[in-house]
């Protein structure tokens, strides 16, 4: 017979979910300055005169939403916040996996398979956001 999960249960997954969800997001930002050119070939070629700009706001956007997942009075903003981030950078990803030329240190289906992981991500953030 299965035991039923407890409030307390919950409550620590929930915390365990965010604090993963923000390490997520602060750590792929503070990667974009210290890589910043593997992340400058990812912007589509319309941004790339801007391309360190772009690539350094991302890291920064990155930041900022991956710390306010740990502010409760905004966190359930943060979950919109990291969707609307999610969905702005797909096309970089969309990018990479039809240029895989251009990105010879990641293998080719790691390239594919980051497409259907935006939607999950997009999930955890949400999921990890309500309460």
């Amino acid at each position: 017979m299965a035991r039923e999960t407890t409030d307390t249960e919950v409550r620590e997954g929930g915390r365990l979910s965010r604090a993963l969800l923000a390490l997520f997001w602060i750590g792929a930002g503070v990667y974009h300055f210290a890589n910043p050119r593997f992340y400058e070939r990812m912007v589509p070629p319309p941004l790339q005169d801007n391309a360190k700009l772009v690539v350094q706001v991302s890291g920064v956007a990155e930041i900022a939403g991956g710390a306010a997942v740990l502010v409760p009075g905004i966190r359930r903003l943060s979950g919109v916040y990291l969707i609307g981030l999610l969905a702005a950078v797909f096309p970089a990803n969309i990018y990479m996996a039809r240029e895989p030329d251009r990105f010879k240190q990641v293998p080719q289906w790691a390239l594919y398979a980051r497409l259907p992981l935006q939607p999950l991500a997009m999930l955890w953030a949400w999921k990890s956001t309500r309460r």
